[in-house]
């Protein structure tokens, strides 16, 4: 390159620090909780380190709302996003218009957790990167348990009657909007992931199973509903059939409820210096349903993929690489919570200075209950729609859980004829 034109480049931030022409990358972040905050402040350290520049694109906290805004996205090949933060079940839904990882990722696969990276393949391709791992957990406000001098809930039952007790002691002491137990109830993907543990903690099955076979109507997953149905107006607000993640964690983190089931990205947030239950708040894992149930949380988690239709897929590639890379997965779990993917992280002493509770968490994550995306591929979605409304007619008391339950099978097996 000519001097003068060198000169130039440099002087208006074109030639990168790699020395191929600088780019500005697109990536979409999740606003949920501190997601951005601590999105950015990766983006940022990568555009320092190559001299590109990187513009954050929010996106719907509703995870159905983001799906239908990719799908409209990739529908039209649109290279507005050259990078998509996805959740573990849409990489079968998106895979085809995603770029395969496989050869760049050569070397690091093996250090991940093997069920995130099962999530982020399509026939044997890794179309994603896992960034962080989620399972639904149970948090606990610690003072009120030994206040009310009651244990951490086993099962479901006990946490319902503890709620009730809590919940009625904290009332009469004047707190007239305090509730037992806040969830995520909004017929959106959310209520899935809730109803899917209730279910599997009954042993009650996974909507669809590793086969393909339908399994959703049975005596065990009717018994679940009907508990969960039975918390709202009573130990839960009624409002709970509108909430969300960042819903149900305001009235926990407000002081205004005893139990949440939430993600792990809520802990960094109430433990946090505006937090008015700061350093009194537990987790664990999520109640089983019975003497002979299980501790069920749904996995979760989200990956990062690079669209095929992106213009500068080399960029977007090497930022996918650095944001997924074991410094950055530390980082992230320090500052905000989030479960690394890398398994050898789970023993950093850093992180369980800062997090305690991570560096037990991959029991959780290992026996995490998936969603049956992988087995109903491209229908996932519409088997997921039409599960959440289901159970959100009988949260809102307007169908019997059996009689729910029978038409749901009948309608997925509708789903199942297109194939899957």
């Amino acid at each position: 390159m000519p001097r003068f034109l060198a000169s130039l480049a440099a002087a208006t931030g074109l030639i990168a620090s790699t020395g191929a022409w600088a780019v500005e990358i697109s990536i979409s972040c999740s606003a949920l909780g501190k997601e951005y905050e601590i999105c950015k402040q990766g983006v940022d350290a990568w555009a320092k380190k190559t001299g590109n520049t990187v513009k954050i694109v929010s996106t719907p906290n509703s995870a159905t709302e983001r799906l239908a805004l990719y799908q409209q996205l990739f529908g039209a090949g649109a290279a507005d996003i050259d990078v998509f933060q996805i959740d573990v079940v849409w990489t079968g839904i998106l895979g085809q218009h995603l770029v395969d990882l496989t050869a760049k990722a050569q070397g690091t696969i093996d250090d991940h957790l093997p069920t995130m990276i099962e999530t982020s393949q399509v026939g044997g391709k890794l179309m994603a990167m896992p960034w962080f791992a989620d399972a639904g957990l149970l948090y606990y406000r610690k003072d009120l348990l030994e206040k009310y001098k009651r244990p951490v809930p086993q099962a479901w039952a006990d946490l319902t009657e503890t709620a009730r007790l809590i919940q009625e002691g904290e009332r009469k002491d004047g707190r007239g909007d305090f509730w037992g137990y806040v969830w995520q109830g909004r017929a959106y993907e959310g209520l899935t992931t809730n109803a899917l543990e209730w279910i599997a903690s009954f042993n009650g099955g996974t909507i669809v199973d590793a086969k393909g076979e339908i399994t959703v109507e049975n005596p065990k997953a009717a018994e679940a509903l009907k508990l969960a149905a039975g918390w709202v107006g009573t130990v839960t607000p009624e409002g709970v059939l509108n909430y969300t993640e960042e819903e149900s964690r305001g009235v926990f983190q407000a002081g205004n409820a005893a139990f949440m089931r939430n993600w792990p990205y809520a802990w960094a947030l109430a433990q946090g210096a505006d937090s008015a239950i700061k350093d009194k708040v537990g987790i664990a894992p999520l109640p089983q349903g019975g003497a002979d149930g299980r501790h069920a949380g749904t996995l979760g988690g989200q990956l990062l993929a690079v669209s095929k239709y992106s213009k500068k897929q080399n960029a977007a590639i090497d930022l996918v690489m650095y944001l997924t890379s074991a410094q950055e997965q530390k980082r992230r779990a320090i500052e905000g919570s989030f479960n690394p993917t890398i398994v050898s992280l789970y023993g950093d002493a850093d992180i369980a200075r800062a997090n305690p509770f991570i560096g037990d968490l991959v029991d959780v994550f290992t026996n995490a209950v998936a969603r049956p995306a992988s087995v109903t591929g491209d229908n996932y979605n519409k088997v997921s729609n039409e599960f959440f409304n289901t159970v959100h007619l009988v949260l809102s008391k307007r169908a019997e859980p059996d009689q729910a339950l029978s038409r749901l099978d009948r309608d997925l097996k509708r789903i199942k004829r297109s194939g899957w």
